[in-house]
């Protein structure tokens, strides 16, 4: 078994235990070395994004000093939804490892696939306001993206 993958079920494991959230686990390696671990909490801080994926990225980041994490891989218990998906690209992060599908999820109850996006919209508003907002930011020196 990979041991990088066994230090995430067993973060898993303790969610469970502890029902701080879904069964869900990750660990965040760079060169071979564990930098943070973390399971789902969504339930323990009563906040939706707080994913196991998301929160092993936090911890990274916050121990590095860096939201640059390209030269750290992830290892998760299920196939990271679209949220941490997003997250996971956004920190750099180029090899994702999991053990769980989308279709495991849903046999469990979890659907990664539609979000809960029922009576969801969208609708673009005060585009010029904010247009103003991004030339702002584009004018100033030392800006980092």
């Amino acid at each position: 078994m990979n041991d990088f993958m066994m230090i995430a079920v067993k973060e898993a494991k303790l969610g469970i235990k502890s029902k701080d959230g879904g069964p869900f686990g990750a660990v965040i390696v760079k060169n071979g070395k564990v930098i943070s671990k973390a399971h789902n909490v969504v339930l323990k801080k009563k906040d939706s994004t707080c994913h196991a994926e998301m929160e092993a990225i936090r911890k990274a980041c916050k121990l590095l000093k860096t939201y640059n994490l390209s030269k750290c891989e992830i290892y998760t218990t299920g196939k990271p939804c679209p949220m941490c998906k997003s997250a996971i690209q956004w920190a750099k992060i180029s090899k994702v490892y999991y053990g769980c599908s989308y279709a495991d999820a849903k046999a469990i109850g979890f659907d990664e696939n539609s979000g809960n996006s029922k009576g969801y919209t969208e609708k673009q508003i005060e585009k010029f306001l904010c247009i103003d907002l991004y030339s702002e930011y584009t004018s100033k020196k030392g800006k980092k993206y």
